[in-house]
């Protein structure tokens, strides 16, 4: 494993001819006595500067400390017999993200699994000889503070993908590794599927669905709950990426939009959108029919949506989180759905992930749930197969990420995750 901080070494005086002759130039024993004390006093400071440096920040290792052959593990999904029927479903484990005769034909080791489980999974296996892991937030490869006291050779760590939470990233910043996704990759992916989940709990679409396969035919059992979106207040919680494009979205059906972030939107964009910010969350939430999930998950929003919480929401309010499982408190949700205080809930994000088959999000009565599928479209795989590739290609030859895909960087967390 190799580090930027260097060991410190001891210098001694250099030996200096009294007397050095060149066509116009002598050096003279008063001379070289005055280089000899500049130089010791030039590495008397150096040594005290990295000692500093040693006791008062974190040993790094060097994201392109060495040449030659790296080797590089893939966590994906299998797609088994749908990987042949598109040539850019590029996001399996068949297709491995189209890198792998680029990264063989220059020498590298490219190992690709879907198996991530457990202490004889093979993902554990090639942990410790690992420079570099790649995995998704849609099958995503749990790198924990175990796995990455294991990973000894390990410098980066990529997420196909946006959402770096399957990663202890206070962890990985101890270890000092760089973490980065492909930030903006599936962003308009998300928004889109997530309009389409607040229209499908609006308009209770999905028993009309379930009564044409079934054979029924019961528009009552469909129509008393079935409304339109237009006139409706619909709040984010979190309003980066994904949150602005899905407020632009929802812009032509009428509603009242609200959004609560750390950040206030710039008062130009906020104007165009026709979005109030909202800066206390508990305020917001009672005014909002529908309530989107646009935040990251950190510490500070894991169990966000506590009981107590969700008893604070308007009684019949429609959810959707397509951001991370654990924001919500499982169980409470699903309570909340059975007692009707939330009227719907759609989403495609689960904790963990794929999740188990008594997960009880799978039987809660008013649920349009689905496996973690909205950054995934084939348009999504190919930005992220093609920023993962572009990140490759810069940890290569030694050169910085662009700025906006880094998650750890020289140990310092990226401000959404603080």
């Amino acid at each position: 494993m190799t580090y930027a901080i260097c060991n410190s070494k001891t210098f001694s005086s250099p030996t200096i001819s009294p007397v050095c002759s060149y066509p116009n130039f002598q050096i003279t024993p008063a001379m070289a006595m005055a280089m000899a004390t500049a130089i010791k006093r030039s590495a008397s400071a150096a040594t005290r500067a990295i000692s500093s440096a040693t006791s008062s920040s974190i040993l790094t290792r060097d994201l392109h400390a060495s040449s030659g052959k790296k080797k590089i593990v893939g966590v994906f999904y299998k797609a088994h017999e749908y990987a042949k029927m598109n040539p850019n479903f590029l996001g399996c484990v068949e297709n491995a993200l189209g890198i792998r005769n680029w990264l063989e034909s220059q020498g590298h080791e490219y190992v690709v699994t879907d198996d991530k489980e457990g202490p004889d999974c093979e993902l554990e296996k090639h942990i410790p000889d690992a420079h570099v892991i790649i995995t998704t937030p849609f099958h995503p490869g749990y790198i924990t503070a175990e796995r990455i006291k294991k990973a000894k050779n390990l410098q980066l760590l990529l997420t196909a993908g946006i959402g770096s939470d399957h990663v202890d990233l206070k962890a990985a910043a101890d270890a000092g590794l760089t973490v980065a996704e492909v930030t903006g990759s599936n962003v308009v992916s998300v928004a889109e599927d997530e309009l389409m989940r607040i229209l499908i709990l609006v308009r209770n679409f999905l028993p009309g669905y379930h009564q044409v396969i079934s054979g029924d035919w019961n528009v009552a059992g469909i129509a008393y709950r079935a409304y339109d979106l237009e006139g409706k207040t619909v709040g984010t919680v979190g309003c980066g990426r994904i949150g602005r494009l899905l407020l632009q979205r929802l812009k032509p059906f009428g509603c009242n939009l609200l959004y609560h972030d750390r950040i206030k939107m710039d008062p130009e964009l906020e104007n165009q959108i026709g979005a109030s910010f909202e800066e206390d969350l508990d305020t917001m939430l009672p005014k909002c029919d529908i309530v989107v999930i646009n935040t990251p998950l950190t510490e500070k929003t894991k169990g966000l949506f506590d009981k107590e919480r969700i008893a604070k929401l308007k009684k019949g309010v429609l959810i959707v989180n397509n951001a991370r499982g654990a924001i919500m408190d499982t169980q409470a949700v699903a309570d909340g759905c059975s007692s009707g205080h939330i009227g719907g809930y759609s989403g495609d994000v689960w904790y963990p992930q794929p999740a188990p088959k008594d997960h009880p999000w799978r039987y809660m009565p008013n649920q349009a749930m689905t496996p973690h599928i909205s950054g995934t479209t084939i348009d999504a795989q190919l930005r992220y197969a093609a920023g993962v590739k572009d990140m490759l290609e810069n940890y290569f030859k030694g050169e910085d990420f662009p700025a906006q895909h880094y998650i750890v960087k020289e140990g310092e967390l990226a401000s959404q995750y603080r």
